[in-house]
């Protein structure tokens, strides 16, 4: 069945024409049906029957003005163009619906580059704009700006690159474009760039840092090489002097190369696999046997605190002794000046906490937020005089993601850093309060 396009410009003259048509119709009916009633008083002459068939042939003529359609009493001027019934309602749900469904914020405006449509992820992203809104208000970038004239004066796609500042900074890719319909309707849509982007950054820096840490000690060596090869061909003192030292930048280079490594191999597996249950106590103790020589030579004391009964928890042992390792070995290097280092080992009902504490120099504030990035250092030249390659701390953040851990830090001048691991309990563990003090380079714990 097809009915009339309701929405036409056709079928609203026609309407007109008909409402004239009745109002015009019910008027000749009222004059006929009064002609009607008066006539058998104007024309007695004639007789009683003459009169009474003209009373009734006025109602039944007035019967037929009042209730005939006022369309048949039109002149056609042309015929309406049946359509199918519209069915726009059901069209602009399922197209919200779709909208809100996509990720990427959408926004559909009209010729005069107000909204009238802002899907969810627009609405979240974009805060304050409304159906209503002017694009041009929201979107004050010269970049935007154009390209909002472009696409309305010239309605074809076009894209260019913005970025939004507040509250955080975020780099969109956004194109604009006309929608297909008799209404001049446009559609913009913002797809986030900005973790494509800082994933390049961070490619690139990665890369350009590798670079640096193994140009300089490979420079050195190449020099001393040459140095071997010429002028101190036959100086021993000299060629025992430069072999150490390139003994040392060989060994630094080794290190970086099996740091990078070792983050290469957790990047490509961020999740880690069914771990067993593993006693904290039993990995610190082993951690602080093997850097009881570091802490000797470095003339430091190791305090440790421990819980009486295990703590357990699902992981990989190897990682969390490398996790635990780093802390420590960076105690003894950074913190040396303090001759002490506190390790403490303790558990609320769902997680267990070890900490780190030093008594060094501290680290200033605002170098804290990035001591997790690759290659990052507060001291460059102190770091290097300590054999630190810069990428331990961003070891343990990858080894603490993989075992659904985090890593705090607490440091201010002249007071030491603390650095905690703290690690979800395995399910049934059995936490005591009682806790047992044991010095490190006294008693054995096992």
């Amino acid at each position: 069945m097809s009915l009339q396009d309701t929405s036409s410009p056709a079928h609203g003259e026609e309407r007109q024409r008909n409402r004239r048509q009745v109002i015009l119709r019910r008027r000749i009916a009222l004059f006929v049906t009064m002609l009607a009633l008066a006539f058998p008083y104007l024309g007695l002459s004639a007789g009683p029957a003459v009169g009474f068939l003209v009373f009734t042939i006025g109602l039944a003529a007035a019967g037929v003005l009042f209730f005939l359609r006022p369309r048949q009493l039109l002149v056609r001027e042309a015929p309406l163009i049946n359509v199918p019934k519209p069915r726009r309602t059901m069209e602009a749900l399922s197209a919200t619906r779709l909208a809100d469904a996509v990720a990427d914020p959408i926004f559909v405006f009209n010729a005069k580059g107000i909204v009238v449509f802002a899907n969810s992820g627009a609405r979240d992203a974009f805060e304050g704009v409304q159906p209503g809104t002017h694009m041009r208000l929201r979107f004050r970038a010269p970049e935007m700006q154009n390209l909002i004239d472009t696409v309305l004066q010239g309605g074809e796609a076009e894209a260019v690159d913005y970025a939004e500042r507040l509250p955080m900074e975020r780099l969109y890719h956004v194109e604009a474009l006309p929608l297909d319909g008799p209404a001049r309707l446009f559609v913009m849509v913002f797809r986030d760039q900005s973790e494509m982007r800082r994933l390049d950054r961070m490619r690139a820096d990665f890369i350009a840092n590798a670079s640096h840490e193994l140009r300089t000690p490979l420079a050195s060596v190449s020099g001393f090489i040459e140095t071997l090869q010429g002028p101190a061909k036959d100086d021993p003192k000299a060629r025992d002097a430069f072999l150490q030292i390139m003994q040392a930048q060989t060994t630094r280079m080794a290190r970086l190369i099996d740091d990078l490594l070792s983050l290469s191999r957790l990047e490509m597996k961020p999740r880690l696999g069914a771990g067993r249950s593993l006693d904290i106590r039993t990995i610190v103790s082993s951690v602080i046997d093997s850097l009881s020589p570091m802490a000797r030579n470095a003339e430091l004391d190791i305090d440790l605190t421990l819980p009486s009964r295990p703590l357990m928890v699902h992981g990989n042992q190897d990682e969390l002794f490398q996790v635990f390792q780093n802390l420590l070995e960076n105690a003894c290097k950074y913190g040396q000046s303090g001759k002490r280092v506190e390790i403490f080992v303790k558990a609320n009902e769902k997680e267990a906490e070890v900490s780190f504490r030093d008594f060094g120099p501290g680290i200033p504030e605002e170098h804290i937020p990035r001591l997790t990035e690759r290659f990052y250092r507060v001291d460059v030249e102190k770091s290097r005089t300590h054999k630190g390659t810069g990428l331990g701390l961003s070891i343990v953040k990858h080894i603490l993601t993989r075992h659904h851990g985090r890593l705090d830090i607490v440091s201010k001048l002249g007071e030491g850093s603390t650095f905690s691991i703290i690690l979800p309990l395995a399910k049934g563990n059995i936490l005591d309060d009682e806790l047992v003090h044991l010095e490190a380079d006294q008693a054995e714990i096992s």
